[in-house]
């Protein structure tokens, strides 16, 4: 897939978004997150994990005992996975990917602390504009998945690396582990399926995000028989990965299966109470969702953007531990 190099661009805010039409008139525009980017991504420590079969991996991991939480207790563990082009971005994509406010002490003490793991693919920006080697990347070097089908017979690249990843955070910490956690938005997202699939077993929780692909039927009932609890989200007008094409046929199903809650919002918004929009030649504002997640699905006043989740991410978190602890 061909994205513009975003460092070299200005987002245009000029241009009119294809939904502006259905927005009321009280709605206004808004242009990016308000919460503070970049300002703690010094919490996390970057190391590299050798592969050759993928190239050396590099990963960031937050720890929460290292920032002042207490060594007598276990926390859950948080991978989260970036979308395609953003592993160009390096420590940045700490924050692209969700995870750089879950590290922050609002965040940390609203879940009762957590590790926090962000790996790197990577990613190759071709001559004519292609990136390869992202998470849809398959082991025969093709890249066979893809938002509107998935080879379900062949297995990701990064699979076992990622898995061997989290294996090493846990074990280099074996008093302090919980429950594992797993998440990502856009191509992230179809990460996070591609690991729930192969280890269904290993993950308490999971957040696919925008991904535009859902697994079948069977995968999900599967899913569902071993308690995974999977919050999948996918706003109503996503301009990348369409909702009504990739997730509203498969409604019916999702509803019918009680560990799968399904967040799709009519907007997404910034904090500011504006609806999003991001524009480097094309509109992903919606797309984009991953943001509204990272703000904690709050807004600047304490209020939150969906009565479903009255305590955010972090509040489902939480819910998700002390439920599988009980």
């Amino acid at each position: 897939m061909k994205l513009p190099e975003f460092k070299k661009i200005t987002q245009d805010k000029t241009t009119t978004p294809p939904w502006a039409k259905d927005m009321k008139e009280t709605d206004f525009i808004s242009y990016g997150p308000t919460f503070q980017m970049k300002a703690y991504l010094d919490l996390f420590d970057e190391y590299q994990y050798p592969c050759e079969t993928t190239g050396d991996i590099t990963y960031y991991v937050y720890d929460p005992i290292k920032h002042g939480a207490s060594a007598d207790k276990t926390y859950p563990v948080l991978m989260w996975f970036h979308g395609l082009n953003n592993s160009f971005d390096g420590k940045n994509c700490i924050f692209c990917c969700g995870a750089e406010q879950y590290a922050t002490k609002a965040y940390q003490e609203q879940m009762g602390g957590a590790y926090i793991i962000v790996p790197l693919a990577n990613e190759v920006r071709l001559e004519d504009g292609n990136i390869t080697g992202s998470w849809d990347m398959l082991e025969d070097g093709q890249r066979a998945l893809s938002w509107d089908s998935m080879d379900e017979n062949k297995r990701g690249l990064y699979v076992q690396v990622v898995k061997a990843i989290y294996d090493k955070v846990c074990e280099e910490h074996p008093n302090n582990i919980g429950k594992h956690f797993i998440m990502g938005a856009s191509n992230g997202g179809l990460m996070t399926w591609q690991m729930l699939k192969e280890y269904s077993d290993y993950f308490a929780g999971a957040i696919p995000i925008s991904s535009g692909y859902i697994p079948p039927d069977e995968e999900l009932e599967r899913m569902n028989q071993l308690g995974i609890q999977i919050l999948l989200a996918h706003a109503k007008r996503d301009e990348m990965a369409s909702f009504q094409e990739c997730v509203a046929p498969r409604i019916e199903k999702l509803n019918t299966l009680s560990n799968i809650e399904c967040f799709f919002p009519e907007w997404v918004y910034n904090g500011d109470g504006g609806v999003s929009s991001i524009c480097y030649g094309f509109e992903m504002g919606q797309h984009c969702l991953i943001n509204e997640i990272q703000a904690n699905l709050m807004f600047d006043d304490g209020t939150p953007m969906t009565g479903e989740y009255p305590q955010g991410v972090t509040g489902w978190i939480r819910d998700v531990v002390y439920r599988q602890e009980e």
